[in-house]
């Protein structure tokens, strides 16, 4: 397949600016791939594709406030410090990208607060930098009153207190994300409630999303494209719900791109996956396939994402844009704080 057939466009208008309230009265899109239909329905109905015995997958990584806005020491010039990944508690060192870049340099103090700093001490690319805190004690509570949530770029607005809860799944537990698990901002406790009420066992695993989620393919070639690479960890309990899911002929629902991509990178035979903890940078588009999930809960995602890939691994590239032209037809709102779809 080529880059260009991954190319869906829509309005710009129908990004997705706030998320609808309460979470489950959002637009749900029903792509059934054996009938190759589009229905549309309310997200809440989404327990309507559930039935007893069948295993939801959910991801529990928590989005940190992770942008920190500063002043370069001497100079004064505001510095925005978007931390990525903590590289060392011990010496509370982590990798950053900085904005704007030009200003920053080794050596270079930035400061958030009179007492708090952070040194540059390495460059990685061409904003990023690796930096070393002066505080190390308490420094996630530092981060929770000062950081601000790092919404998309595409929101294009400054985040407000309000996004703190938004841009949250009502399951988040694991800190480490830049980018909320966005398919799961859809739930509501419930409709998780009834979930486990119908007899579907809920199970939980973490993935940290890093920038890496908005980073397009560019390649023609798309197994020359690299994702970056992403924390995951799948629980015990998890595996041997799922394992036992697919052994008994029931069905394995994820809920978003980040649990496939974690469930894909843990298989072993037969579809099942094991217990395991690490970094994965899978890519999966076509014509890959996806082994462990039956059905899939995701949004409306970027014209030429990896997370556009993966779910024409998931269904028929045909079907996904055919599903895309109804939305965007039944003006549908895209991406994190969009609408919703379940491919049955």
């Amino acid at each position: 397949m080529k880059l260009s057939q991954f190319d869906i466009t829509f309005p710009k208008n129908l990004i997705g600016k706030a998320p609808k309230t309460p979470r489950d009265s959002c637009k749900l899109m029903v792509v059934d791939r054996e009938k190759h239909s589009l229905q549309t329905r309310k997200f809440r109905n989404v327990i309507d594709y559930m039935e007893p015995g069948d295993c939801l997958v959910l991801n529990d990584s928590k989005v940190f406030p992770a942008k920190l806005y500063g002043t370069k020491e001497k100079t004064k010039a505001k510095i925005e410090v978007f931390l990525l990944r903590h590289l060392s508690v011990e010496e509370n060192i982590w990798d950053v990208v900085v904005d704007p870049a030009r200003k920053v340099r080794i050596g270079n103090r930035i400061f958030f607060t009179k007492n708090l700093y952070c040194e540059i001490i390495d460059n990685t690319t061409s904003r990023g930098r690796i930096v070393r805190f002066n505080i190390k004690n308490d420094f996630k509570k530092i981060i929770d009153k000062l950081g601000k949530m790092p919404l998309p770029f595409y929101i294009n607005r400054q985040s407000t207190e309000r996004d703190r809860k938004n841009y949250q799944t009502v399951f988040a537990k694991k800190t480490g994300s830049v980018a909320a698990p966005a398919a799961g901002l859809h739930f509501t406790k419930e409709l998780l409630q009834k979930i486990e009420k119908k007899g579907v066992k809920i199970v939980y695993l973490t993935l940290h999303i890093g920038l890496g989620i908005f980073r397009l393919v560019e390649v023609e070639d798309l197994s020359k494209h690299r994702m970056d690479s992403e924390n995951y960890s799948i629980p015990e309990h998890t595996a041997d719900v799922i394992n036992q899911t697919i052994k008994k002929k029931n069905k394995v629902i994820a809920v978003g791109t980040s649990v496939v991509r974690a469930l894909e990178s843990s298989v072993i035979s037969k579809r099942l996956v094991r217990p395991t903890s690490g970094w994965t940078d899978k890519f999966i588009h076509p014509p890959q396939s996806v082994n462990v999930v039956d059905k899939l809960i995701t949004n409306l995602h970027m014209p030429r994402s990896p997370l556009l890939m993966l779910v024409c691994s998931f269904a028929d590239r045909d079907i996904i844009v055919k599903a895309y032209k109804k939305a965007t037809k039944e003006k549908y709102k895209f991406f994190a704080y969009g609408d919703s779809m379940i491919i049955i």
